[in-house]
């Protein structure tokens, strides 16, 4: 049997953004699942297991600190890791108020990747399960 992947939603409207993270992430292995709302976002990750999220600090229904307490309500023990373009240290700590496990600023790839490899690190992936 080939060995489980572990599955990434991110949430982020940005078309160009999301395929980018959705390419880095799969040639790190991981599998990808894209939402583009808070709702969808929160549709798919009550209907399906992820093993974390990405999330976008401004969406187009909402706000990603908002969405990042509604995701750790409904379903707990998933990390939260944000990758916004809001780069401020305020902007950091109002997210890590708010639940989160991580926060990059854009367009901090390699930052980016490296959180994902920490937070999936000691993770047995949902679909393992």
């Amino acid at each position: 049997m080939p060995p489980v992947k572990c599955r990434v939603l991110c949430i982020d409207d940005h078309e160009d953004t999301s395929e980018m993270l959705k390419l880095l992430l799969s040639k790190e292995d991981y599998e990808v699942v894209i939402a583009v709302s808070c709702e969808q976002a929160l549709e798919l990750a009550t209907a399906e297991e992820f093993d974390l999220y990405v999330l976008d600090r401004q969406l187009p229904d909402g706000s990603g600190l908002e969405l990042c307490g509604n995701l750790q309500a409904a379903t707990p023990g998933i990390p939260c890791l944000f990758y916004s373009g809001d780069a401020y240290d305020i902007h950091r700590s109002e997210a890590m108020a708010a639940g989160a496990d991580d926060y990059v600023a854009k367009p901090d790839i390699d930052g980016f990747i490296e959180s994902v490899r920490k937070l999936l690190s000691e993770k047995d992936c949902a679909a393992a399960s």
